[in-house]
C-alpha cells in the first residue's frame, strides 16, 4: 500500500520559532492521531529558516480529510497564529517508493 503524504512548507509568522510552532501543534496532533487512516507526522526546520509538515495517511480520500480538518475543525488551534500564512506551500501527493 502507497503512502499518501500531506506536505506543507511554510515560514513561521513575525516574531515566532519553529519550536513556536511545534509547541502549538499539540492539539493538531491529537487531532491527527483520531484521524483514520494517519500513520505518521515529522515536522523539520530547513537550514534558512523553512518547517516542513510532513503528515502520511494510508489514502488519498483518509488525507484529503484529515487536511479539511485543521481549517474546519481545527480552525481555532493556536499553530494557525504561528504561520505566515502568505508563504504556506501545500500539497497531497503519493509515495511512489520506500526503501
Amino acid at each position: 500500500m502507497a503512502e499518501t503524504l500531506e506536505i506543507t512548507t511554510l515560514r513561521p509568522a513575525a516574531g515566532r520559532t519553529a519550536e513556536d510552532f511545534v509547541e502549538a501543534n499539540a492539539d493538531i496532533d491529537t487531532y491527527l492521531r483520531r484521524r483514520p487512516g494517519f500513520l505518521w507526522r515529522r515536522i523539520v526546520e530547513t537550514d534558512d529558516g523553512r518547517i516542513i509538515d510532513v503528515v502520511a495517511y494510508d489514502s488519498l480520500p483518509h488525507a484529503r480529510a484529515g487536511a479539511a480538518g485543521i481549517t474546519g475543525e481545527m480552525a481555532d488551534s493556536p499553530v494557525h497564529a504561528t504561520i505566515d500564512h502568505g508563504s504556506v506551500d501545500w500539497q497531497i501527493t503519493r509515495t511512489l517508493h520506500v526503501a
